[in-house]
């Protein structure tokens, strides 16, 4: 029972320390009360339940995150989120498209066995890795993998062993979730959830597998299935809580918003095909009991006869049926809804509707660094998932197989490798490059990291580059960037696209890459990639001449500097902008031009 202003407990607490001990605590009630009266009442407006949104809240609930993802609550949102995919071109084209951005053609195994080990012994295990994932398809499957991730939630992948392959006889044998389930009879306990069962530590020991799928036409018994150790499966799974054992689509905030698209688009459809036909309703101003006008019955039907004029009945007039409906905001609305639909994926709009019409490069560049962002933890987490998995399942079978294993390699537990995915095509590959060679040159990236951006492996492209050099040579002829293969012996000269600098301009930068190359110093990411324009010819637009002179301008103290030894930052920053005869060409090109415009 409650009692206002503690009456009670003060009542009891005052007969055990008597009456002085009574007056003293409620004194001290009441001070108490005072001052939580004066203090502030902090509250969340979204913990209030109200008349307005009592309907909205009305479904939340307080279950573990297993509890409320109960087996028949996945199955409806995994039917519901197939059949999308099935029937919504959109939900199938954004399936579809994450699926190939993620996946590609698939990943490539890139080792690291040390210096001791001989680049032929590194290549043939590779090769024979890549030769196995295509027997497998491994490309395929994992692409499959990532689409039934969206629809279900979750996929798993068996290891088994067929026998149809030659050496390594490793597959993956992709499940679906509706096979992996507690068997008849077995209920759930504190170490199992719906098929999937781990120890007091919250590990995975293994899981209930049904031999066929619930779905299927065969008459089975779900009880024909068998318990696989953890080891041999890979479940990759999309999970939003704490203790989550078992997944939930991806696509699932998004299903009625399909919905809804679906349905608006066909009432549109219906209103403007309503609208089309040549349909009416005949009314009368006539009295209510018909005299005067001809006899029809209620709801009678006339033909109307195409391309013909036909009259109606005395008393009547025929009033053509008109269609409202929005078609001035229906793009708006379906580029919305797409919108938001993309937002639970993590995908831009001009990715999920394939439509970049209204946007802009800076807008398109800043969407697909998000993008790629996702696209680069979801790669991360199916190598976890599945691939590193898989490399060690084959490499326990590679051993056993003569002479697919080189001899002289370093024990299993000292490799080192990455996978290297397909790469990604830049919104404006001419800048994206500048910046990669700034980069390298500067010593702030690897040829290893710029390559592996590009899903390719640096050793091959060096490999190549090697023989195309040699080549260059064995026939005389040299390789040279488009900037430079015309008139390159013509100082400054004014080209189509801009100004080409001068050869003296080109020898400072040139200069100026080979002392910042040397001594690691002198110049930011910007001088290197300008001194890498100017040194190979490049034109360069009148904004760029700009500044150039803006930069000799506020670094002239750089001249003084000069001559040291080793060169100073200074001299070395200097000399990447073009040296002296790079600020007299920028300054005359710059000066002749703005002047020629102010006139």
């Amino acid at each position: 029972m409650r009692v206002p202003g503690g009456t009670l407990s003060v009542g009891i607490l005052g007969s055990i320390f008597g009456g002085r001990g009574r007056s003293t605590l409620q004194a001290t009630v009441d001070a108490q009360k005072a001052a939580l009266a004066t203090m502030v009442r902090a509250k969340y407006d979204a913990a209030q339940t109200s008349d307005l949104n009592r309907n909205h809240w009305a479904s939340s609930d307080h279950l573990s995150a297993d509890a409320s993802l109960q087996p028949a609550i996945r199955q409806i949102l995994r039917n519901r989120a197939r059949y999308e995919l099935r029937n919504n071109s959109y939900a199938a084209g954004i399936a579809s498209t994450w699926s190939n951005d993620l996946v590609g053609t698939g990943p490539r195994l890139q080792l690291d066995l040390g210096p001791d080990v001989s680049p032929e012994s590194v290549r043939s295990v590779e090769n024979a890795v890549s030769d196995w994932a295509d027997t497998i398809d491994l490309a395929k499957k994992l692409r499959i993998s990532k689409t039934a991730k969206i629809s279900d939630g979750e996929v798993f992948g068996l290891k088994t062993s067929n026998r149809r392959l030659r050496g390594v006889q490793l597959d993956l044998k992709l499940v679906e979730a509706d096979q992996v389930m507690s068997p008849a009879g077995f209920y759930s306990t504190e170490h199992d959830v719906d098929g999937v069962r781990f120890d007091a530590d919250g590990n995975v020991t293994d899981y209930w597998i049904s031999k066929r799928h619930p779905g299927s036409l065969s008459q089975a018994f779900l009880l024909d299935g068998d318990w696989i150790d953890a080891n041999y499966v890979c479940h990759w799974y999309h999970a939003t809580r704490p203790g989550q054992h078992r997944g939930v689509p991806e696509i699932a905030p998004a299903l009625e918003l399909f919905a809804l698209l679906r349905r608006y688009t066909l009432a549109v459809v219906t209103a403007a095909e309503t609208a089309a036909s040549f349909a009416a309703i005949l009314k009368t101003t006539m009295p209510a009991d018909g005299s005067g006008a001809a006899s029809l019955e209620t709801l009678e039907t006339m033909p109307i006869v195409r391309g013909m004029a036909i009259a109606a009945p005395d008393g009547w007039e025929p009033v053509q049926m008109r269609a409202e409906h929005p078609t001035s905001s229906h793009d708006a609305f379906v580029r919305r809804l797409i919108n938001e639909i993309a937002a639970a994926l993590g995908m831009p709009y001009i990715v999920a509707s394939l439509d970049s019409s209204s946007a802009n490069y800076s807008s398109m560049r800043g969407d697909y660094l998000v993008y790629r962002k996702r696209i680069a933890v979801e790669r991360s987490d199916m190598e976890r998932t599945f691939l590193d998995p898989l490399l060690y399942s084959w490499l326990d079978e590679a051993v056993a197989v003569p002479g697919l294993i080189p001899r002289g390699l370093p024990p299993f537990a000292a490799w080192n490798w990455t996978w290297v995915w397909d790469g990604f095509e830049h919104v404006d590959p001419l800048k994206e490059a500048d910046a990669d060679a700034a980069m390298v040159g500067g010593n702030m990236a690897s040829l290893a990291e710029v390559c592996a951006k590009r899903g390719r492996d640096w050793r091959v492209v060096l490999r190549q580059r090697s023989i195309e050099r040699q080549m260059e040579r064995d026939l005389g002829v040299a390789a040279q960037p488009a900037a430079m293969a015309a008139d390159d012996d013509v100082d400054g000269i004014e080209a189509e696209d801009g100004y080409r600098p001068p050869q003296a301009a080109r020898a400072a930068a040139r200069r100026g890459l080979d002392l910042r190359s040397k001594y690691g110093r002198g110049g930011t990411a910007v001088g290197i990639a300008r001194a890498r324009d100017i040194a190979t010819g490049r034109s360069l637009s009148l904004d760029t001449i700009g500044r150039m002179v803006s930069f000799f301008a506020r670094h002239s103290a750089y001249k003084e500097n000069h001559g040291e030894n080793p060169p100073s930052n200074a001299e070395i920053s200097w000399l990447l902008w073009g040296g002296d005869a790079g600020r007299s060409w920028a300054e005359g090109v710059y000066n002749r031009e703005t002047e020629d415009a102010n006139a």
